[in-house]
């Protein structure tokens, strides 16, 4: 009887290791970072939020009241670590609203 050594791997594993492999595993984060966007800043902050997207690692917010833009740029480090931490990975060092 021949004993064969099985290299197993868990599924989610195997679908990280493809994803990295065809470069998709960055723009997969980036994108549940950007959809976590609602669930780290709340309704409130959501209703006035305009368009979002990640250049050079910094995420960029349009914020659509000038008031609320300027108390956001106070909290920024905050929002950066759990924007981090809600996609899993060290995505942004940033955040910029406009």
């Amino acid at each position: 009887m021949m004993m064969f050594k099985r290299d197993v791997q868990s599924l989610a594993d195997i679908v990280a290791q493809c994803l990295r492999h065809d470069g998709l595993e960055t723009p997969l984060q980036q994108r549940r970072l950007i959809d976590s966007w609602g669930k780290v800043a709340g309704r409130a902050i959501e209703k006035y939020t305009g368009e979002k997207f990640i250049r050079n690692q910094t995420l960029f917010v349009k914020i659509l009241n000038p008031a609320l833009r300027a108390d956001l740029s106070m909290m920024r480090e905050r929002f950066v670590k759990n924007l981090n931490v809600e996609a899993g990975a060290q995505v942004i060092t940033d955040i910029r609203f406009f």
